[in-house]
């Protein structure tokens, strides 16, 4: 892996993602499960050819239309924090290039993707499509109100901000089940985790600060 715009090395992807899992694992992803997905998943392959050089390194990575491919530790948290409700039943709102869908396909039986951009949501699922990720459906269309035709579901991630608790989100998802999403307004966001209660009350706790772009309705 290059280590600088100027020198770019031949990609070593298997060696680079072996890094990237020692990376991960020492900065709190614990989870062998998540970490073998990491590992298994060729990042490279949900960027640009131009970024490629960059692909396994622990950063956010333009994809175009103004949004990012995640970074790994932010993935590989969020993943984590979702498994430890046990989902076989996964929505994510926010496919982007698709590289979160596929991890959760490595951990989960069914992945339900939701993009309000059409450019990403396409090249998403011809990208997932072309590595074998079958138990990944996607959709174009407004995240903000889920997919109520595949509900109810285990887990939902949403990877991007709102200021409050999607309600339509919520009530998408089964008892039992976890929602992991960044939450706050233009005070900063923090990562909170979400569980629905049987009862239907939801119990949430806040995680650490991060940024994401803003969750918006609509499509693009």
């Amino acid at each position: 892996m290059a280590a600088g715009a100027g020198s770019r090395a031949p990609l070593l992807p298997d060696s680079a993602r072996r890094r990237l899992v020692e990376d991960l694992r020492k900065q709190g992803v614990t989870d062998e499960r998540v970490l073998r997905a990491i590992g298994h998943i060729p990042r490279h392959e949900f960027v640009s050819e131009g970024m490629r050089w960059r692909a396994y390194e622990n950063t956010a990575l333009p994809i175009g239309q103004g949004q990012t491919i995640s970074q790994p530790l932010i993935v590989g948290i969020m993943t984590q924090l979702l498994m430890e409700a046990k989902p076989k039943r996964v929505l994510e709102i926010g496919t982007g290039c698709g590289y979160q869908a596929a991890v959760l396909a490595e951990l989960v039986g069914n992945v339900f993707s939701v993009e309000r951009i059409r450019a990403l949501s396409l090249q998403a699922r011809e990208t997932l499509k072309r590595l074998g990720y079958g138990n990944v459906v996607c959709q174009y269309g407004d995240g903000t109100g889920g997919w109520p035709g595949h509900a109810p579901y285990d887990g939902i991630i949403v990877t991007a901000g709102s200021a409050q608790l999607p309600q339509a989100l919520i009530s998408q998802l089964r008892a039992g089940g976890r929602l992991v999403m960044p939450l706050g307004g233009s005070g900063g966001q923090k990562l909170i985790v979400a569980d629905k209660q049987s009862d239907g009350r939801v119990q949430q706790r806040e995680l650490q600060p991060v940024a994401f772009v803003p969750l918006l309705g609509g499509k693009a």
